[in-house]
């Protein structure tokens, strides 16, 4: 074997050698990407509770225009969409609590339509009541600054502005009252006045 023959099969092949390379770059890349937190994970764990609520945005769908900096009263905004079965089952509870409480003057309810057609939307509201504000999906704007991950999702907003509950799955009309009258009673009882 002559002096040229070793050397070339000695020598590496540059197709080999680039192949090796692209591959290891593809293996970290993939690696990197499974492991990352991604912006939609961050925001949607982020937790609100304590915090000032963000803004609803989209256009209005049903009921009077609302704006959640402007309320001096208890707020529960619900994300929901008519094609969620445990959405549909809490639509009573949430009936009657706006009923009551709108008689009251201390709390209202405000829905934000998740991924929905606004006529299926008013449709459902025509044949099963409720005349509170609710707001298209605004293309998931709202939702995300929300940090909604699916439906049904809730949060409870004093008169101040303050998130102070998120409620995960369906709500019912005696856990809001609950959570009302507890938060009313702790800012009571820490001498924070009378008010949410």
């Amino acid at each position: 074997m002559s002096d040229t023959e070793t050397r070339k099969r000695s020598a590496p092949r540059p197709t080999l050698i680039a192949a090796v390379v692209v591959g290891c770059v593809v293996a970290l890349l993939v690696v990197l990407l499974a492991t990352r937190d991604n912006a939609a994970d961050s925001a949607s764990t982020a937790s609100l509770e304590g915090k000032r609520a963000p803004a609803i945005g989209g256009d209005l769908v049903l009921g009077e225009p609302f704006d959640l900096g402007a309320s001096d009263r208890w707020v529960v905004v619900n994300f929901f969409a008519t094609w969620c079965t445990p959405c549909r089952v809490e639509h009573p509870e949430l009936k009657a609590f706006a009923d009551e409480h709108e008689k009251l003057g201390d709390a209202r309810v405000v829905s934000v339509v998740y991924d929905e057609d606004p006529d299926l939307v008013k449709k459902f509201f025509e044949e099963n009541g409720g005349d509170w504000s609710v707001f298209d999906s605004d293309q998931g704007r709202t939702a995300f600054e929300w940090g909604v991950t699916g439906v049904p999702e809730s949060y409870l907003v004093s008169g101040s502005g303050i998130v102070v509950e998120k409620i995960v799955g369906g709500v019912t009309k005696a856990e809001l009252d609950a959570m009302i009258a507890a938060y009313s009673g702790a800012a009571v009882d820490a001498g924070a006045g009378s008010g949410p």
